[in-house]
């Protein structure tokens, strides 16, 4: 599957950066799946849940206070004022 380069951040600064297949989490408006070629636009996201599926397969979970989406032509951006790891 084709992949698209995802920055993490907050304030803590960035706390990942390379490329994924999918992001999935919750918008305002609902859940989004964000994936290579995604038209871009720029959203709030929820307080929740957040799942990165990974080129090998793989997928990292995540839990986020909130925050700001970007999905721009060439790279997404997902800022947030906590964003921590579930292992």
């Amino acid at each position: 599957m084709k992949t698209f380069p995802l920055t993490i951040a907050s304030p803590d600064g960035n706390l990942f950066d390379q490329p994924v297949v999918r992001l999935i989490l919750r918008g305002t408006e609902g859940d989004l799946a964000v994936m290579a070629g995604h038209i871009p636009f720029i959203t709030a996201v929820r307080p929740g849940d957040c799942r990165v599926d990974l080129e090998d397969g793989s997928e990292k979970l995540g839990r986020l206070d909130g925050g700001l989406l970007t999905v721009a032509e060439e790279r997404v951006t997902l800022l947030s004022g906590s964003f921590v790891w579930q292992d």
